[in-house]
């Protein structure tokens, strides 16, 4: 039996990872964490798809780490009890990292209990809904180890709030799903019967309606604190201020279906933008140009471009204008 179940199209361009162990409550022993990195491994590859939800088969999400069978990380053989330990650690708190680095948003249906790693698990999601049944803890500091597990003490913070953070993680209190919703752990609470279906609902709902550019790069700007991206329309006219990195020929790709879709005439762009940066940021304005076909006008807010950049834009038609 696989510990981890990986389904394609479930819904258009929409992927579903089961952690499948539910007679332990899809406990987080080393073979179902190996098992979650390869499906995570296997969905990053799939350029089919766009979204992936993420579950815990029968009654629970997952009820963290495996106190029963825990087993050992993969190649661990011959390692001292002191190097085995650091290497137990550090492949159990990279999971989450893993689910952060995949290009798809993740959808977390929580299903009964998250507790400990599994809590840690749903911070790792870019969203979270809950069931009924769903209740968080954060179970290391009850049983005499510590909360500073899988990312919590940077993630927590970030969704709830330095205090309500510091109160589930410092106490180990148990908080149901209406709860989670109040300060904000989830962004919905539905009934157990209609809580997949929801989550795949807005799943096929990102694949079928949002560009999957869009929606990649939302995900990769939100977790990379150098990186700020941002959008306003005003009129029908776009304005958009950004640092954007690694972008690649999507950018083609995104700026045709943006403005097909809104059929609307295309921005200027006033770019925020650094030295390290600014090379990357033109080659997204020469591939609007070409993709748009009309002459841009970029703003540079930064006295450190350097000038093979701006002479480059200027032979493609693109007016810039320094500080």
């Amino acid at each position: 039996m696989s510990l981890v179940l990986v389904e394609r199209n479930v819904r258009p361009h929409v992927g579903v990872i089961t952690l499948n162990k539910p007679d332990r409550l899809n406990s987080m022993s080393f073979p179902l964490v190996q098992a979650l990195y390869e499906a995570l491994e296997q969905v990053a590859e799939d350029n089919d798809c766009w979204v992936v939800v993420l579950t815990g088969a029968g009654r629970g999400f997952c009820s963290g780490l495996d106190l029963h069978d825990r087993g050992v990380p993969p190649n661990s053989h011959d390692l001292s009890f002191s190097r085995l330990a650091m290497k137990s650690m550090s492949y159990m708190s990279g999971v989450v990292p893993a689910m952060r680095a995949i290009p798809q948003p993740v959808i977390a249906a929580v299903n009964g209990p998250a507790y400990g790693g599994g809590m840690c698990l749903t911070l790792g999601a870019d969203i979270r809904y809950a069931a009924t049944s769903a209740v968080f803890c954060s179970a290391g500091i009850v049983n005499g180890l510590t909360s500073s597990e899988l990312g919590a003490t940077y993630l927590l913070p970030r969704a709830v709030g330095t205090s309500n953070a510091a109160e589930l993680l410092l106490t180990g209190r148990r908080i149901d799903a209406a709860e989670a919703l109040r300060i904000g752990l989830v962004s919905r609470v539905l009934p157990d019967e209609e809580l997949m279906t929801y989550a795949l609902d807005t799943a096929e709902e990102m694949t079928t309606s949002l560009s999957p550019f869009g929606v990649m790069m939302t995900k990769q700007a939100m977790f990379a604190a150098p990186l700020t991206v941002a959008a306003s329309t005003d009129n029908g006219k776009v304005r958009a201020t950004g640092v954007i990195a690694g972008i690649g020929g999507g950018v083609y790709m995104f700026v045709r279906w943006f403005f097909d879709q809104r059929n609307v005439e295309a921005p200027d762009i006033t770019c925020f933008n650094t030295e390290v940066m600014a090379q990357n940021m033109g080659m997204m304005l020469l591939l609007a140009r070409l993709a748009l076909g009309r002459r841009l006008r970029l703003g540079i807010v930064d006295r450190h471009v350097p000038v093979t950049v701006t002479g480059v834009l200027a032979a493609h038609d693109v007016e810039v204008e320094l500080p």
